[in-house]
C-alpha cells in the first residue's frame, strides 16, 4: 500500500469512528443534562452542598448569565494569581521564573476563555503546577461553560411559555463530572500507550553521542529534554477544543503526538463533541432530524476545506517547482503524518476552535493557507468550539430562516418557535462581533509601529499572519499562522481584549436569546411553514454561511493569501 493510500484510509477511519459516535455520545450528553444519568450523585451532590448550589432551582437568562461570568472571573483571578506566583509554588523543577504582567494579562483571559492563544514556550515558561492546576483545569472549565450555554440555548427552543432555561452551576458540574472527565481520562491512557509521556521528573540532560562542530570549536555535547505530565492535558486540550500545548510545537511534538495513531486519536478528540453535540440539539428538541440537517451541513463544508487544502498541499509551492524540485509542499510538516494527516488536522483544529497544531501553518502555501484561516473568520461554525460552534450555527440557521421568509413569504419560524426581531438581533451579534474585532484590530495593528515592527514578513504574507491572529484570539481559536512576535505589549493587550469581546459577546447574547425563545408558545406547523429539517434548507443554510462570510472578509483575504497566491505565478 502506497503512503497516500494508508494515509487516506487512516481518514476514512478517523471519520467511519465519528459517525458511529455521534448517536450514543450525542443521546449520553442529552440524558446527563436532562438529569437521566446518576451513577456520580453523591459526589455531584456533594459539590453541590460545598458550594452551596440548590439543585432544583433553575435560573432566568440574566441570572444563568451573570452566574456564568462570575465563575469565568473567579478562574480568570486564580490563573492570574498562579502565573504570577509560579516561582514560589510547588511542582517547579526547573525554577521557572513569574510570567509578566502583561503576558499574565493575555494567558489568564486566553485560557478562561477556551482560547489557549500562547505568546510563550510552555516547556520553558510554565511550571508543572501551572500547566496542571492552571491549565489543564480551566481546559476542563471553559469547555464546561461553552457546553452549558448551548444547552441554554436548547432549552429555549424546547420549552413553552417558561422564564427559566435551567441551572448553570448544575449544567457546569454535569458537564465536567459526566462528559470531559471520564473521555480524558480514557484518552490520556491511550495518548500515554502510544508513547505520550505523563511524569514530574526534572528535565532530562542527555550528552550527545556526537558533539555538534562549530567553526572553531565544538559547541554543543548535551541536550535539555522537557519532561512533564502532558498526556493528561493533551487529552482535555483536544477534546475540550482548548488547543493549548504543554510544549511550543504544540502537537506536532513527539512527547505530545508520536505516531499516526496518536494523530488519529488527537484528531478524533477534536471533533467528537461538537459532531456529537448535533444530535443532543435534536434529541432535546424531540427532532434528530434537525440535528442531523445541521451536521450534515457541518461535514459538507469540513470535506470541502480538507479537499481544498489537501489539493494546495500536493500540488506543491510553484516558485520551489521552477528550481527544478518537484513535489507536494513538505515544509513545516511532519513526515510521520503526511500531507493528508498534517492537512486534516489543520482542518479539524480551525474548523472547531481548537487551536492544536501538527504542522506549521505559516508553511502552508498561500491557498493552503487561506483554508484554516477562513475557518477561523466563518465564526467557528463548521463544528466549532465545544458549544459555541453549535449555537452559533444555530444563529446562522434563525438567519436562514428569517432571510428565506422574507424571500418567499413564508413566516418565519425555527423548531416552533416565531423568529422576531429580538432573535435577529442577538443572532446578527452572534455571528458579527468576532469579525467586527478582527477587522478593526487587524486594520489598526497596520498603522501602529510597534505592531509592524513584530512582523517578521512583510507585504501580503505579513497580513496574513496578523488576520490570522485577530481572527484566531476573537474567535478563540488559539492556533498561530507564526512568523508574528505576538509576546509584545500591543499584541498582549489588545489580544486580551479580543478573546474577552469574541468570547462573551456573543455568549451573552445567545443566552438572552434562549431566555426570549423558552418565553414564546409552540406554533403547530403550517401550510407556512418552512420545513428546516431537509436538504434544501441544507444547502441554503451553506449558502447563507459563504454569504456572510465573503461579504465580511474577502477584501481582507483578498489583500492577504489571495493576492500573495498570485504574486507567486
Amino acid at each position: 500500500m502506497s503512503q497516500s493510500m494508508g494515509e487516506l484510509l487512516q481518514i476514512l477511519i478517523i471519520f467511519v469512528v465519528l459517525l458511529a459516535l455521534v448517536k450514543p455520545l450525542g443521546s449520553f450528553m442529552a440524558s446527563v443534562y436532562l438529569g437521566k444519568f446518576t451513577f456520580l450523585a453523591p459526589l455531584e451532590n456533594l459539590l453541590y452542598r460545598i458550594c452551596g448550589v440548590q439543585q432544583d432551582e433553575e435560573m432566568g437568562w440574566q441570572r444563568y448569565a451573570a452566574s456564568m461570568l462570575f465563575f469565568n472571573l473567579v478562574m480568570f483571578v486564580s490563573l492570574f494569581a498562579l502565573l504570577l506566583l509560579q516561582h514560589l509554588l510547588p511542582l517547579n523543577p526547573q525554577k521557572l521564573p513569574p510570567f509578566n504582567w502583561q503576558l499574565t494579562l493575555n494567558t489568564a483571559i486566553s485560557f478562561t476563555t477556551n482560547t489557549n492563544w500562547q505568546n510563550y514556550s510552555g516547556e520553558q515558561a510554565a511550571s508543572y503546577l501551572t500547566q496542571m492546576a492552571g491549565f489543564g483545569l480551566h481546559n476542563f472549565a471553559s469547555a464546561a461553560t461553552g457546553m452549558a450555554i448551548v444547552i441554554a440555548l436548547i432549552r429555549g427552543f424546547s420549552r413553552r411559555k417558561s422564564s427559566a432555561i435551567g441551572n448553570f452551576w448544575v449544567d457546569l458540574t454535569r458537564g465536567t463530572l459526566y462528559i470531559l472527565l471520564p473521555i480524558s481520562i480514557v484518552a490520556a491512557l491511550l495518548l500515554v500507550s502510544q508513547g505520550v509521556i505523563q511524569n514530574f521528573s526534572p528535565y532530562k540532560t542527555v550528552p550527545l553521542l556526537q558533539a555538534s562542530q562549530g567553526r572553531d570549536r565544538l559547541e554543543l555535547e548535551s541536550v535539555t529534554i522537557p519532561m512533564g505530565p502532558v498526556a493528561s492535558q493533551e487529552a482535555i486540550k483536544e477534546l475540550g477544543t482548548n488547543g493549548g500545548g504543554f510544549f511550543n510545537a504544540n502537537s506536532s511534538h513527539p512527547f505530545e503526538n508520536p505516531t499516526p495513531l496518536s494523530n488519529c486519536l488527537e484528531i478524533l478528540l477534536i471533533l467528537l463533541i461538537p459532531v456529537s453535540l448535533t444530535y443532543t440539539f435534536g434529541y432535546m428538541v424531540g427532532n434528530t432530524r434537525q440535528g442531523w440537517m445541521l451536521l450534515s451541513v457541518m461535514l459538507f463544508l469540513l470535506f470541502v476545506s480538507f479537499a481544498l487544502l489537501q489539493w494546495a498541499e500536493v500540488v506543491g509551492n510553484p516558485l520551489v517547482t521552477r528550481l527544478g524540485v518537484v513535489g507536494a509542499n513538505m515544509e513545516g510538516k511532519e513526515l510521520r503524518f503526511g500531507i493528508s494527516g498534517s492537512s486534516l488536522f489543520s482542518v479539524a483544529t480551525t474548523a472547531t476552535s481548537c487551536g492544536a497544531v501538527n504542522s506549521m501553518h505559516d508553511s502552508l502555501t498561500p491557498l493552503g493557507g487561506l483554508i484554516p484561516l477562513s475557518l477561523i473568520l466563518l465564526g467557528e461554525i463548521v463544528f466549532g468550539g465545544v458549544g459555541s460552534g453549535l449555537y452559533t450555527m444555530l444563529a446562522f440557521a434563525i438567519i436562514a430562516v428569517f432571510v428565506s421568509g422574507l424571500m418567499i413569504g413564508r413566516t418565519p419560524e425555527y423548531l416552533g418557535k416565531k423568529i422576531e426581531v429580538k432573535e435577529i438581533w442577538m443572532s446578527i451579534i452572534t455571528i458579527l462581533t468576532a469579525g467586527v474585532v478582527v477587522l478593526i484590530l487587524s486594520g489598526l495593528a497596520m498603522i501602529t509601529p510597534s505592531a509592524v515592527a513584530s512582523m517578521a514578513n512583510p507585504g501580503a504574507h505579513g497580513l496574513s499572519e496578523v488576520l490570522y491572529a485577530f481572527a484566531s484570539m476573537a474567535n478563540n481559536n488559539g492556533s498561530a499562522f507564526a512568523g508574528l512576535n505576538a509576546n509584545v505589549p500591543f499584541y498582549n493587550l489588545l489580544g486580551a481584549l479580543a478573546m474577552t469581546i469574541g468570547r462573551y459577546i456573543p455568549a451573552l447574547a445567545v443566552l438572552a436569546m434562549a431566555g426570549f425563545l423558552a418565553e414564546k408558545k409552540c406554533i403547530p406547523p403550517s401550510l407556512g411553514t418552512l420545513p428546516t429539517d431537509k436538504l434544501p434548507f441544507a444547502l441554503w443554510l451553506a449558502l447563507v454561511i459563504l454569504i456572510v462570510g465573503a461579504l465580511t472578509f474577502f477584501p481582507a483575504l483578498a489583500l492577504g493569501p489571495i493576492v500573495e497566491h498570485l504574486s507567486m505565478q
